[in-house]
């Protein structure tokens, strides 16, 4: 009888924890659904430690992954060892990253500083921006390899591919927020 009656108290302890992790899932699936790469935007976000109990949390953790991922291939193009023609788009890669980190951080610090009023239009706008153009600094990495053949342009291409869909989805997720509350 006790053991059945720790299990009933033990079950309605944990039940606020379950339905807390249960709306959280949730609210990844709805807004992933849509997302331009669904199935990495769900994987992401539903392994992400933080919590996100709000689209902006949402955002704000879609960002962070992005940022997480930027970093990390940053890391690895300083470690690629290219040749002759690979050079210059590697190096110009490492400084496209850098800038991704950089306007990724203020896509960040806009979303975090978000608050409701006159100024709202202009911060989302600015968020929307930022998260663009480190969409675009990928795309650009990308864009330098176009001449280059061989396994560095394939490593390339790889990493940042992932990291453009990562970002493009953090994008997406930005763009929701700034849909739902106009």
């Amino acid at each position: 009888m006790t053991t059945a009656l720790h299990s009933c108290l033990l079950i309605l302890l944990l039940s606020p924890l379950l339905s807390a992790t249960a709306l959280k899932h949730d609210l990844v699936r709805q807004s992933c659904v849509h997302a331009s790469y669904p199935d990495i935007c769900l994987r992401t976000l539903s392994s992400y430690g933080g919590a996100a109990s709000t689209p902006r949390d949402l955002a704000q953790a879609a960002v962070r992954i992005s940022l997480s991922h930027v970093r990390r291939a940053s890391e690895f193009l300083l470690q690629l060892k290219g040749s002759g023609r690979e050079q210059a788009p590697l190096s110009d890669c490492v400084e496209q990253m850098g800038d991704s980190v950089e306007e990724l951080s203020k896509t960040l610090a806009a979303l975090q500083h978000l608050r409701r009023g006159p100024d709202f239009r202009w911060q989302m706008s600015n968020a929307e921006t930022w998260a663009s153009a480190a969409l675009t600094n990928e795309d650009t990495c990308l864009n330098g390899f176009k001449e280059v053949t061989g396994k560095v342009r394939s490593d390339v291409r790889r990493r940042m591919t992932n990291v453009a869909r990562v970002t493009s989805n953090a994008l997406y997720l930005i763009n929701l927020l700034d849909n739902n509350n106009n």
